[in-house]
């Protein structure tokens, strides 16, 4: 039997200039929140483009959620092992 488990994703951006900042919040299935945040800066010589922002500054923020669930994980499997996991990524 196969168990569906989903995690609720949220994504919130705030501009002011040139500057774009983005804060993302996953919810796992546990009801345990993790939150991430990215920032992009327009170069003043670039055209203004509000979805290049949001697009780098959200990847940003969900590079940061990724990395805490990286170590989220590593730390349960340490504890479960008894010793340290291995991964290049972390």
């Amino acid at each position: 039997m196969k168990t569906l488990v989903g995690w609720h994703i949220e994504m919130e951006f705030k501009e002011d200039g040139d500057r774009t900042r983005a804060a993302a919040m996953v919810r796992l299935g546990d009801g345990t929140e993790y939150r991430g945040h990215g920032n992009a800066n327009r170069h003043r010589s670039d055209e203004p483009q509000l979805l290049v922002g949001e697009e780098i500054a959200g990847a940003r923020a969900l590079m940061d959620l990724a990395s805490q669930l990286l170590q989220k994980a590593h730390t349960e499997i340490d504890d479960a092992a008894g010793r340290p996991s291995r991964d290049i990524v972390r």
